[in-house]
């Protein structure tokens, strides 16, 4: 999923990335330039994601300057070019950098659970765990995770903004994720998929998961707590957990 979107095919190197001579002795041997350069390269693309991602995440695309991500990143201007080919090559980069880690953490559970349900192999009991699974999962991406904060800030953004990503993360981040929710949550109230309450529901209970994300400090200011450590995490998920025990347990749900 990562790929250097807009890189030259040909070009000078960055100055950031040209290394500079050693006194080495004719004995000694020689590093392998390009395995070197290669690796340095990818260090300095990974500052400038890093970068980029904490600056879109809080200014938006249009308000974000490639200057104050070059700065952050310890680059020159042109290194940006080089490496993504611009301003927006560098945001859709950053939305499938998001994309590939969440895949990387999620794919292999969320398609197992997938597979169950396209068979029809899963059954209410089945689905209401896995289920919990998804949510566990998903508080440990987009709260409990170093970078979630800097992550769910870009993604809502983008979303609220519908900006050159919006397709890109809708279609590949946020739909599968919330339909398989809807259709686990159908599964365990057995009612036919693509009913609008399960979807709603999902809907719901994906989006209660920013506030402890984007709107991280009106929550703990709300619940009197002082960070989100191991216990607060495990609290989170336990109300979760009852949420899904209540799904068509109750009279009247549907």
């Amino acid at each position: 999923m990562l790929c250097r979107a807009g890189v030259a095919a040909q070009g000078p190197q960055p100055e950031d990335d040209r290394e500079l001579p050693s006194a080495r002795p004719k004995t000694a041997p020689r590093p392998a330039p390009v395995a070197k350069g290669y690796r340095k390269g990818e260090e300095t693309r990974r500052r400038i994601l890093e970068a980029a991602l904490r600056e879109f995440g809080a200014a938006g695309l249009a308000g974000a300057t490639t200057r104050r991500i070059a700065h952050e990143a310890g680059v020159n201007l042109p290194a940006l070019t080089y490496y993504f080919g611009g301003k927006e090559g560098l945001y859709l980069a950053c939305a499938r950098e998001i994309v590939s880690e969440y895949q990387r953490r999620m794919l292999v559970m969320l398609t197992s659970v997938r597979i169950s349900l396209d068979q029809q192999e899963a059954t209410p009991q089945t689905a209401r765990a896995s289920l919990k699974l998804v949510l566990d999962s998903l508080v440990d991406l987009q709260i409990a995770g170093r970078q979630s904060d800097i992550w769910m800030s870009f993604v809502l953004r983008e979303i609220a903004e519908q900006g050159p990503a919006f397709d890109l993360l809708f279609e590949q981040l946020w739909a599968p994720g919330v339909d398989l929710i809807a259709d686990l949550i159908c599964c365990i109230s057995a009612v036919p998929p693509g009913s609008t309450a399960p979807r709603l529901q999902a809907l719901l209970l994906v989006s209660s998961l920013t506030a402890f994300s984007l709107a991280r400090p009106i929550a703990l200011n709300y619940l009197k707590w002082t960070e989100l450590g191991p216990a607060r995490i495990a609290e989170i998920k336990a109300v979760l957990a009852r949420q899904v025990d209540e799904i068509a347990s109750t009279p009247g749900w549907r």
